[in-house]
């Protein structure tokens, strides 16, 4: 029957700045029923509950198309305080709390209960005291049910993050009204017992008429604990399973088969002479401190020639594990390279023993903003090989003509759109950003290149260019490079072999052409498995 569901969203479209994220996606869910909402980072979730929830993103950047009825009824949910008064409540992925807080102040914030006072009934409502004890009561009340024995009265502040994500439950439950909680990757930052815990929570929930949208990548969490889920990618919606009549291996494929598209073309010449004896980069037991990408102890080789990917989800450790090995964070276990050890401890021992590095975060680590395009080419070479500079005895010059020489080239090669050399990195578009950076890891003529998300951001042309370069300087100079992308096209169309990290741990070593099922799975942490 129709008016089983609590919600129904359909023909849902979404459009930001002449990108089309969302393609006429529909979402119907029960009364009473956990329904997962599953697909690749990208594929639209966060947009779809963005705007289910009203967020002033959705709203600022031209609104949406298609319909939500909620409860039988036609809504326009225009802003968050709608959705809540409708019974909608999100437990987010960041959390929401206000550390110098009580448990009890948290949980009531917004909605606080207070008492008459003798100043108020000469002044008005807003000299009312707070009714601690009753909110305290109500918070007490929430707490024991979802079995959180914290004291109401406990400060937020220094308690492990399982409780405060325990807390934001208790908040949410504690509304009243409330029809609908949307759960957005609620284990990603709980402990194994704890999110066995939650697991055991959503179904109390669920068992008095709540019906719960539960977002995660872990396909085993969803087979325990779902009743039905909806799999989106690519912005379009692609089917809706009852979670019983499917399987791990049926949900991946759904999430990730995609028509595989030739992003590189074949090079006219492959010179490369790739062995299984011949490593240039091993490590072992390796962790890198990354906040939200970190690496839990990962023993990987990468052999001399080759272009090895790093695939994964989001936050799962496959960025962390670039960022450790240059030492731009805290990294412990063995990193050899080409013979010798690389300690980044150091920061800039591996670029001096000769490893490139083009970082994901572009703005922030891999660009001089104030700089021209010619000192972001050429800056590190200079630096660290003593390139583009002329010496004269004890006297050293900066060769101007080379650099300037150089820069053009690299422009030519890129196809960087910009005013020419002298123009800031930090007035040129993301894409040809991106291609600034490109420029100075190869400007070092590196041993090893180390590419992290390099075509984020960046249109399907300059994607195609970025990938035949990196395809030509290992195809025809024998150029070893790691990528590490969120794009598992784009690792499948280039690399020779691509390992899938996940939950900082390596889940497999896969060939390019492994089944959509195998990957799915390595990456929702499901199966250890797979070597190429």
């Amino acid at each position: 029957m129709e008016n089983e569901y609590v919600l129904k969203m359909e023909g849902i479209a979404k459009e930001y700045y002449g990108n089309r994220v969302l393609k006429g996606v529909e979402l119907k869910v029960k009364r009473g029923e956990i329904h997962a909402l599953m697909g690749e980072n990208g594929a639209g979730k966060s947009t779809l509950m963005n705007i289910l929830f009203g967020m002033p993103v959705i709203h600022s950047t031209g609104g949406f198309e298609g319909t939500i009825e909620f409860d039988g009824k036609p809504v326009n949910i225009d802003n968050p305080h709608t959705a809540m008064e409708l019974g909608i409540g999100m437990v987010h992925q960041e959390f929401m709390l206000i550390p110098g807080f009580t448990v009890t102040e948290n949980v009531k914030l917004g909605r606080e209960i207070t008492e008459p006072t003798v100043a108020s009934s000469i002044f008005g409502k807003s000299l009312e005291k707070l009714d601690k004890p009753t909110m305290a009561a109500d918070t007490r009340k929430a707490l024991d049910t979802i079995g959180l024995g914290v004291e109401e009265y406990a400060m937020v502040a220094g308690m492990p993050v399982g409780y405060m994500q325990f807390v934001e439950i208790a908040r949410e439950i504690d509304k009243t009204g409330i029809k609908l909680l949307i759960f957005d990757e609620p284990t990603a930052v709980l402990t194994e017992t704890e999110a066995e815990r939650l697991l055991d929570t959503m179904r109390v929930i669920a068992s008095k008429g709540i019906a719960i949208i539960f977002i995660t990548h872990r396909i085993n969490e969803v087979i325990d604990v779902t009743d039905s889920m909806t799999v989106l990618r690519d912005g379009t919606f692609v089917d809706r399973l009852e979670t019983k009549d499917t399987t791990a291996a049926r949900i991946a494929e759904l999430m990730i088969g995609r028509k595989v598209e030739k992003l590189v073309d074949d090079t006219d010449e492959d010179n490369r002479v790739i062995s299984d004896d011949d490593i240039m980069l091993s490590l072992k037991d390796f962790y890198v401190e990354m906040p939200g990408e970190k690496v839990k102890g990962v023993d990987l080789q990468v052999r001399r020639g080759e272009v090895l990917g790093i695939g994964g989800l989001a936050g799962q450790g496959k960025v962390g594990i670039p960022n450790g090995i240059l030492g731009l964070y805290p990294a412990e276990g063995e990193i050899i390279f080409d013979g010798e050890k690389v300690e980044p401890s150091k920061l800039g021992d591996a670029l001096h023993k000769g490893i490139a590095f083009v970082s994901e975060d572009r703005r922030g680590v891999g660009l001089l903003l104030e700089e021209s395009i010619e000192q972001n080419t050429i800056f590190t070479s200079m630096q660290i090989q003593g390139k583009f500079l002329k010496k004269f005895g004890p006297i050293t010059q900066f060769d101007k003509k080379a650099a300037k020489e150089h820069t053009l080239n690299m422009i030519k090669a890129l196809d960087i759109r910009c005013t020419g050399p002298d123009q800031y990195a930090g007035r040129l578009s993301g894409g040809n950003q991106q291609k600034v950076c490109l420029a100075r890891a190869i400007t070092m003529e590196p041993k090893l290149l180390v590419v992290s998300e390099p075509t984020r951001g960046i249109d399907i042309g300059a994607k195609k260019l970025v990938l035949e370069l990196l395809a030509k300087m290992n195809r025809e100079q024998g150029m070893t490079i790691i990528m590490v992308s969120s794009e598992l096209n784009e690792l499948r169309s280039l690399c020779d072999r691509i390992a899938i990290v996940s939950d900082g741990k390596l889940a497999g070593i896969f060939a390019p052409d492994a089944s959509d099922a195998e990957y799915g799975l390595a990456m929702s942490g499901v199966t250890e498995g797979g070597q190429a």
